[in-house]
């Protein structure tokens, strides 16, 4: 069974203007997000600016957001590292928080080969009961896990099930789900690409465009599901630009932006991100116009 199914938020972490977690306004968030639809929250993922949380904050913004949620829908902790060893570290200690699941990244620089990259994975999930999410997104990491090692570590492994394929390589992820012979649960890991993904049998999204418009997301999945899929169609081809707005510089920038620009007070973000150019401003807020959600 799967951890989720539908649309997952990569939820933001906001934070104070010293660069504190703001965990008031994570609750608020939190709340909104449930309230909104969403199907499951993934905590300090790349859009919750993981990589710049010490390991102290990590875990705790994993712990208050398990709380908060408690229960209500899944919530899977992102617990990658380039180091197997640090990954193993934030996998066991998130587990005794009482998540649903894990999302762990390739590891970023290395550059493992596919074997090392099996036994990074596989280490990790030999320290851990909890069921776990490859995260596949080598436009950030320089490091593509390849359809044959995803399918060996589902076939392998227990408790590895899922990828979250954010490598826009739609004839990589056709490859992928030809050979797994529903052994591993795909997500789509780009907002632009759900229902092609789902159409090869994909069970949702982990979504950056949730934060903004978590109805919307979750009603593409959903309608697709019920069978709808014209529908679903139609409601994805209709926040393409959005889409493309909030990507027009690196992800979170443009997200935390367009949730500051709706009034939520999100906060700055950790340095070396930086502020959003002024044209590009512009452009989300006229893609959020047109979207009818500012």
């Amino acid at each position: 069974m799967a951890i989720f199914k539908g649309a997952g938020v990569a939820i933001v972490t906001p934070f104070h203007e010293d660069g504190s977690i703001n965990y008031e306004k994570f609750a608020e968030l939190v709340e909104e997000q449930i309230a909104g639809g969403t199907d499951a929250i993934i905590v300090c993922g790349t859009t919750g600016e993981a990589s710049t949380l010490t390991h102290e904050e990590h875990l705790d913004l994993i712990r208050f957001c398990a709380e908060k949620v408690h229960g209500r829908v899944p919530v899977i902790a992102g617990t990658g590292s380039n180091c197997t060893k640090t990954a193993v570290y934030l996998s066991t200690e998130a587990e005794k928080y009482g998540v649903d699941g894990l999302l762990v990244v390739t590891p970023y620089y290395n550059k493992a080969t596919q074997n090392g990259l099996y036994e990074h994975f596989k280490t990790i999930a030999d320290a851990v009961k909890l069921p776990i999410i490859l995260y596949n997104v080598p436009g950030r990491t320089g490091c593509n896990i390849m359809p044959e090692t995803v399918v060996r570590l589902c076939t392998e492994v227990s408790n590895i099930v899922a990828i979250k394929e954010a490598s826009g390589n739609i004839g990589q992820v056709v490859k992928l789900m030809a050979l797994a012979d529903g052994k591993v649960d795909l997500y789509s890991g780009n907002d632009n690409q759900v229902v092609p993904l789902m159409s090869l049998g994909g069970k949702g999204v982990i979504s950056v465009l949730s934060n903004v418009a978590p109805r919307q997301m979750h009603d593409i999945c959903q309608k697709f599901f019920d069978g709808d899929i014209e529908g679903s169609m139609k409601e994805q081809l209709r926040a393409i630009d959005l889409c493309n707005a909030l990507f027009c510089e690196v992800n979170p920038i443009p997200v935390k932006t367009g949730l500051n620009l709706m009034g939520k007070e999100v906060g700055p973000l950790h340095m070396p991100l930086s502020q959003m150019e002024p044209a590009n401003v512009e452009r989300l807020k006229t893609a959020m116009q047109n979207y009818g959600i500012l």
